[in-house]
């Protein structure tokens, strides 16, 4: 048929690099900051040490447990606690592009 292009044919790939990777990045007015994960606890509890200094106790929540496997070594966005600031909530994991960005764009 006229106007189709053929099942053989394929789009030039664009050259490593060049490559357009989405971040979330922590928001400051939610609390948010970096952490990385150094333990599993059991139980849905990580202990993770926070960009801040400081070593959290940290809960996966709902959300996240369905849906993203977190291991040790792992970086991760998390909330501290208001009532209890050696707790927190992991609210996201990133994938190793996503950290390889970070780490060229000078946030980690």
């Amino acid at each position: 048929m006229k106007g189709e292009i053929p099942l053989t044919e394929k789009k030039p790939a664009a050259p490593p690099g060049d490559e357009i990777i989405r971040v979330r990045l922590p928001q400051k007015r939610n609390r948010e900051m970096f952490g990385s994960a150094e333990l599993m606890m059991g139980a849905n509890h990580i202990r993770i040490r926070c960009f801040d200094g400081v070593t959290r106790m940290g809960r996966i929540k709902g959300k996240i447990k369905k849906k993203v496997w977190i291991r040790e070594g792992d970086i991760l966005i998390v909330i501290p606690w208001n009532f209890q600031d050696e707790k927190c909530d992991i609210v996201y994991r990133y994938t190793g592009p996503q950290v390889e960005w970070l780490r060229r764009n000078n946030y980690l």
